[in-house]
């Protein structure tokens, strides 16, 4: 008897499939095999990460044998390579063991595939278990059923990359994502008929639909969902709409019902999560965004306490200052997370990424989307964020059985210090907390005594001996520095060529591509294919019009993000939104000259709203009214042009010629190169820089306006908008609870040999000889570690020169101004690191006094601060 003619005698477990009223082909026939039921039953057995089905068992009936042979073999091979990916009230569940998972955000069109790989290898390395990305549906679908999956879009590939390294995958379908730009809801959705985002709008629930059921079928066919051997193990519908949902009332309970059944009914084989929502559907996971998740309780004791989003940072804004998280409050959220009971924490951002082509929302988010992210915009490491939360991530792997399956205790100290116990057969392993901001804590555990910083954690995986404490960073601090062009010869100076925006064929005249009586929003007009409208009208004053001899200005109600006034062909001025008011009044004096008079205003969006209730019905453009107000002494005469002929026109028409293209054969002038004139065409050339190191074009010099290398747009640029100098000083305090000039050129949009363009648009005017290109890499390290650790200095692949600074003892200072203390050891500390260090790409040191020499520091904590150039 062979083995299909063996196996329905075998006992049976667990049912793995159920094939009703099956009719197949086999391979042997071409016609039809009989209808009948299949039953395939198994037990299980675990091994290496997968499950295996022995002694497989079946009820039929009607079946053939050879229909019986095929169907086997596919279920063998499907089921074998699959994942069971569940969960219960502590932890989701791989293969049925609980499992610690860390993932990091890195969201695909942020940065370029080739930089795909290096960013997700160093996630691991990084012990990161797994990569979450959003789904972007406003840059897949820009037009209405018409996709773009190419390039920095190519979904598949940046999943199947993920793949290739061994981690897991989250996949945030929503299709809402409030990322700061590419929000998921493309502007035509909002130009549909009696559309309504985010409720039961019939128009809207049919589109997300249709786009959420692309997605999943695009990703089910390259079997990328765990349940068929693929990385995701998470998929997420909808983001954050619990935060907002009040407005909405009942619709907004409804809809996300709707958001619930849509995604169980796609049978994607792994569990769906929902953020921010308490009142998430079952089986959707309700789980937790923010800066601190330590206190959320899940709304469902089946469901385990998960965190999707750890802010690492902020992100930037236009005019706004530069947010910064440290590490230590960074690592103390995670810690105390995990301590109160938390399995799963995906860091937002793990890598920073760049804002390219008009992707940057906001309004006013910049082009880098910096985070403060553990890897930085170019993909550098940042830190030492990244080398002290892959410490933390190595301790907590190390005890995940514990702290999945362990039973939990907490000893309340008072004033914000507790120990949290989890219990095994096996062992313990311990928490301690201090949430007390200004006072550093000495617990008492078990016949000894711990001192605890302000505002950190201790993990003691056996509960005896100090693993990691948050406050304490044992890892360096690279500097990152600027390096010159060498493959030029004379990198600071650059030869431009200029053209002005021809603006004559349609301001003259006052016409546009369209007409109407009254003044629209920006977005219903443009679509969201150009960041620029014009708006146009034409006024005529008779002589002894009652308005001539009098004083006249021009009063605009506008929620442009940045407003350009013109009258008869001269630009009056230029007025843009601050301090996040959008809706302002513009008023100047303005000359009307007796007869036809021409008025066109060019709104500019700077990233359109992309969070809150009804976002999409926040205006932006000119919405008016649109006043001409005459005064003579206390006479005021106004004339409302609101509903006045109003003309329009999309875009500009260096844009429309595509002027930014290396090929374009629009002709450049050599001559009389302008500055500082608005609405100008720059070009120049250049060579590649030398190496691999990440490559930034300096803008210095520069006021507004958008850059493109060899027809790539990496973004908009807005130097003229400077931030306030308030802020954190150079050494920031870590404890307490965290508040929220140079543009990435990806090498791969360079030519290695031969020349390379550069092309600017220049909205308000700047001076282009300043611009110059540089490479990022790490110019020196330092570190400033406490006795009894072993510290890393590392250059990234390049070696290390020269010992600037070590001293150990008691020194005082930061990075870059270290001095010495009172108190050193006996033996040269800058002799011993030279010797061990120089020459080398890394190396590693323990820092003892048996090594150092013994220093009288009359019982202050003593330590080795280093200073390396690389």
């Amino acid at each position: 008897m062979d083995f299909i003619d063996e196996i329905h005698q075998k006992s049976t477990t667990v049912t793995i499939c159920d094939l009703d009223r099956l009719s197949t082909k086999t391979p042997s026939s071409t016609s039809a095999s009989p209808q009948g039921r299949i039953k395939l039953f198994g037990t299980i057995l675990y091994q290496k990460n997968r499950y295996f089905f022995l002694y497989l068992s079946l009820q039929f009936s009607r079946v053939n044998m050879a229909s019986l042979r095929f169907i086997l073999c596919c279920v063998l091979v499907n089921c074998a390579c699959a994942t069971i990916v569940s969960h219960d009230g502590r932890a989701i569940t791989i293969d049925g063991h609980r499992r610690v998972l860390l993932s990091g955000s890195i969201h695909y069109p942020r940065s370029t595939p080739e930089m795909w790989p290096d960013h997700i290898k160093k996630g691991k390395e990084g012990g990161l278990d797994a990569i979450e990305t959003y789904v972007f549906w406003n840059a897949h679908e820009p037009t209405r059923r018409q996709y773009d999956f190419s390039g920095k879009l190519d979904l598949i590939r940046f999943l199947k990359t993920i793949q290739d390294e061994g981690l897991y995958g989250v996949l945030r379908i929503r299709p809402y994502a409030c990322a700061e730009g590419i929000t998921g809801f493309p502007v035509w959705l909002h130009n549909m008929p009696r559309m309504v985002f985010r409720t039961t709008n019939k128009a809207f629930m049919d589109e997300i639909q249709n786009f959420t059921t692309m997605i999943v079928d695009m990703v089910m066919k390259e079997k990328l969902f765990a349940s068929q051997g693929g990385p995701i193990i998470l998929a997420q519908i909808e983001n954050e709409y619990g935060n907002i949902m009040g407005p909405y009332g009942e619709a907004g309970e409804s809809y996300i019902k709707l958001c619930a059944n849509m995604a169980q009914a796609l049978n994607v084989g792994v569990p769906w999560i929902i953020c921010q929502q308490n009142y998430a559907p079952q089986p959707m996971l309700n789980i937790c965004n923010g800066f601190y998740c330590d206190n959320f309780t899940p709304n469902n004791l089946n469901t385990p306490k998960m965190w999707t989003e750890n802010w690492t940072g902020w992100f930037k804004q236009w005019g706004g200052k530069n947010p910064h998280r440290t590490t230590e409050d960074v690592a103390f959220s995670v810690a105390r997370f995990f301590q109160r009971g938390g399995t799963f924490n995906n860091y937002y951002m793990y890598h920073r990424g760049t804002n390219f082509d008009r992707s940057a929302g906001g309004p006013y988010i910049t082009t880098s989307y910096d985070y403060d992210a553990p890897l930085d915009e170019y993909g550098n490491l940042n830190q030492p964020k990244y080398g002290h939360l892959k410490q933390l991530h190595d301790v907590l792997h190390s005890m995940e059985k514990t702290l999945t399956y362990g039973n939990i205790s907490t000893i309340d100290f008072g004033n914000s210090a507790s120990a949290t116990i989890y219990t095994t057969q096996e062992g313990y392993s311990c928490f301690f907390g201090n949430g007390n901001e200004n006072s550093d804590a000495t617990i008492s555990f078990r016949g000894e005594s711990y001192v605890v910083p302000a505002w950190s954690v201790t993990i003691l995986p056996d509960c005896k001996t100090e693993a990691y404490n948050t406050a304490k960073i044992t890892t360096q601090t690279s500097m990152m520095v600027k390096k010159p062009n060498e493959a030029e010869d004379d990198p600071s100076t650059l030869k431009w060529s200029w053209r002005p925006e021809n603006m004559d064929n349609f301001v003259l005249r006052g016409k546009g591509e369209s007409t109407n009586t009254q003044l629209f929003d920006q977005k219903v007009v443009s679509n969201d294919q150009s960041d620029y409208l014009w708006y146009m009208t034409t006024v005529k004053f008779r002589k002894r019009d009652p308005f001539m001899g009098k004083n006249m200005s021009l009063r605009v109600n506008s929620t442009a993000h940045v407003l350009r006034v013109f009258v008869n062909g001269k630009h009056i001025v230029s007025q843009h939104a601050e301090n996040e008011k959008f809706h302002y009044v513009f008023e100047k004096d303005a000359k009307f000259k007796s007869g036809r008079n021409v008025i066109f205003l060019l709104s500019i969006t700077v990233g359109l709203q992309n969070y809150g209730a009804f976002f999409e019905s926040v205006p932006v453009g000119i919405t008016g009214p649109i006043f001409i107000i005459g005064r003579n002494g206390d006479e005021i005469i106004v004339k409302d042009l609101s509903s006045h002929k109003w003309s329009y026109k999309t875009g500009l028409n260096g844009f429309e010629n595509k002027l930014f293209k290396t090929e374009s054969p629009s002709k450049w002038s050599f001559e009389s190169v302008p500055l500082n004139r608005t609405m100008t065409w720059y070009k120049t050339t250049f060579k590649a820089p030398l190496g691999n190191d990440p490559v930034v074009v300096d803008l210095l010099g520069l006021g507004k306006g958008t850059a493109w290398v060899n027809g790539n747009n990496i973004g908009c640029y807005w130097l003229a908008f400077n931030s306030s100098s308030d802020g954190c000083s150079a050494k920031c305090n870590y404890r307490g609870a965290y508040y929220a000039e140079k543009y990435h050129v990806p090498r791969s949009f360079l030519i290695t040999e031969g020349v390379n363009t550069l092309v600017l648009f220049e909205e308000m005017g700047g001076n282009p000889s300043l611009v110059n290109f540089q490479t990022t890499r790490v110019g020196s390290v330092c570190a400033n570690v406490y006795e009894k650790n072993v510290i890393e200095l590392s250059c990234d692949r390049k070696t290390i020169s020269a010992i600037k600074f070590a001293s150990f003892g008691n020194s005082d200072g930061n990075c870059g101004s270290f001095v010495k203390g009172t108190c050193e050891g006996s033996k040269n500390a800058v002799d011993i690191l030279t010797k061990e260090c120089i020459g080398k790409e890394k190396c590693s040191i323990d820092v003892t006094a048996e090594k150092f020499g013994v220093p009288d520091c009359s019982g202050v904590a003593r330590r080795l601060p280093i200073e390396a150039i690389c």
